[in-house]
């Protein structure tokens, strides 16, 4: 099955061997889990709770989602722009050049096309419609961030890619031309020629792999985007971990935070954050402007789809909660409080929403 991926050989596997986060046979978290990460009274669920599982885990409507064509004609005012498009795919608008993060447009989080964790509804446009894109960064090789069918489409704009160890085989399998990829290991960073655009990869608590006989053969990274004036944290999946003050101390401070809030589990507290986590993660970060992502798209796990959102708002009191509709462009440090528009949703009120308002060692960029 092609959607599988592809597993690393040559010069990838002989660099891999030489990361820090490899144990000679796969990829592990150098830290232990922090005491209370894991609830010991949460057993892991079982297939058929993960399935069947929960109540209110798919919202009663479609979201009120918005196509941002039309304001991305635009420059953002203040140089920083992001637009969720749903799950942990954000356009990022910085320097003057379009960053896609983990992009999925797929209809399932899954290898099939007929079987797996659907999504809610399409993403705002087509991939088609999409502007011209200057980088791709994909954090880990899961389904619900490495997208086949996707990848395929993107592969024919010859767009450049920046990605984790390991998953540049994947992208190479599904049309990526190898000079269009870098892959970085923590605390390794690469520069957009030209640009002034660097992008840095940091640590994350979490794992990988795509078949049965895969697990954490690729790494999974956090990253950081930096232009002359803006830096952007992008949490990819990950528990909370120490390094999170680390990634502050070398890389902050930061102007907006995407962290991961959805698809938690008491059980899974070591790979997953949760909204409650996340908060304690953007605080080791420093603060900035907070944007939720990994939620409101794909039912992966037993809590309800918007629970993640309430919680964020009943607890994320004095923190700048950026949390717009699907496929509304948002400057960060232009927003000043939240709708919180996924009500409307659950009361069946939903209406369209309205137009809104020094680095680590350097990796050559392969096209200079």
């Amino acid at each position: 099955m092609k959607s599988l991926g592809r597993k690393s050989a040559g010069a990838r596997l002989e660099r891999i061997k030489y990361s820090p986060r490899f144990d000679g046979e796969r990829f592990r978290n150098p830290h232990p889990i922090l005491p209370g990460l894991r609830d010991r009274n949460a057993a892991m669920p079982t297939i058929t709770e993960f399935l069947c599982g929960g109540d209110r885990r798919v919202p009663k409507g479609p979201l009120p989602a918005l196509n941002p064509l039309d304001a991305w004609s635009k420059k953002p005012g203040s140089g920083l722009r992001a637009t969720w498009l749903g799950h942990s795919t954000v356009l990022l608008e910085i320097g003057g050049l379009r960053v896609l993060t983990d992009p999925v447009w797929g209809p399932r989080a899954s290898p099939s096309r007929f079987a797996g964790p659907k999504r809610f509804q399409p993403v705002p446009m087509a991939l088609g419609e999409m502007p011209p894109l200057d980088l791709v960064i994909v954090s880990h090789d899961h389904y619900d961030h490495l997208d086949y069918p996707t990848i395929r489409e993107l592969a024919k704009r010859d767009v450049p890619f920046v990605t984790s160890l390991g998953v540049g085989a994947h992208l190479e399998a599904w049309g990526v031309r190898p000079e269009r990829i870098v892959e970085l290991d923590w605390w390794e960073s690469c520069e957009v020629p030209g640009t002034g655009l660097s992008v840095t990869a940091a640590p994350s608590q979490h794992f990988s792999g795509r078949g049965l006989k895969d697990r954490n053969a690729t790494l999974w990274s956090s990253f950081v985007v930096r232009s002359g004036k803006h830096a952007v944290f992008f949490s990819g999946d990950t528990g909370l971990t120490p390094e999170y003050r680390t990634i502050r101390e070398r890389l902050g401070p930061f102007d907006l935070v995407m962290l991961e809030v959805g698809a938690f589990h008491p059980a899974w507290g070591d790979i997953h954050l949760g909204p409650e986590n996340a908060l304690k993660a953007f605080e080791l970060l420093g603060g900035g402007a907070f944007l939720p992502v990994h939620w409101g798209t794909f039912s992966l796990a037993m809590h309800a789809w918007d629970q993640p959102a309430e919680v964020l708002m009943e607890k994320g009191s004095g923190v700048q909660l950026v949390m717009p509709h699907l496929g509304e462009p948002v400057e960060p440090s232009h927003v000043e409080r939240v709708h919180p528009w996924w009500r409307g949703v659950e009361k069946g009120k939903a209406r369209p929403a309205e137009p809104a308002m020094t680095l680590p060692k350097a990796v050559p960029w392969p096209l200079d």
